[in-house]
């Protein structure tokens, strides 16, 4: 497998949106029912933390960073976004894209990341903690999707390098 991890560019959103709605599908990636237009995606993430990662130069999945507040006090604080597409899971690409994220994200002066993930979502949860997110709690039902509570972990990660 020859895996690449680069910025993402706007021509990338086709196989994004695809990637995106394959995570959505399956209910426990997201509150989201469909992926966006590009122009609504674009401006929630981060301009400047934005990856995919190719596999044999096709998009196999992507990860971009979102402000938790547009406040002044919060400016280093986002929150993860990480998908892989259904073919390319259980490879490690999330592993390496999050730890790329990470990097990206002390690089662009963030020290602290949090991720809101479904509790069922075991393996996205795994993959957080190994590369040092902690669990702070459950949202017991935060939301409500198709009449039914949903629960949602939260978790964080502070930058060694930057506090």
């Amino acid at each position: 497998m020859d895996l690449l991890i680069r910025r993402f560019k706007p021509e990338d959103y086709p196989e994004v949106a695809k990637i995106y709605q394959a995570g959505i599908d399956t209910q426990i990636a997201t509150f989201e029912t469909e992926a966006p237009a590009f122009e609504a995606w674009d401006l929630r993430f981060c301009k400047a933390c934005r990856l995919v990662a190719e596999v044999d130069h096709k998009v196999a999945g992507w990860a971009a960073l979102s402000l938790v507040s547009k406040r002044e006090v919060y400016r280093g604080v986002a929150e993860v976004t990480v998908y892989v597409a259904p073919q390319h899971q259980g490879k490690r690409i999330g592993f390496k894209l999050l730890e790329a994220l990470i990097q990206a994200s002390e690089q662009d002066g963030f020290y602290t990341l949090i991720a809101h993930i479904f509790p069922q979502n075991k393996a996205s949860i795994h993959v957080h903690q190994k590369l040092g997110f902690r669990l702070l709690g459950i949202h017991e039902k935060i939301a409500q999707r198709n009449g039914k509570w949903q629960d949602n972990a939260l978790l964080e990660r502070r930058s060694t390098k930057i506090l």
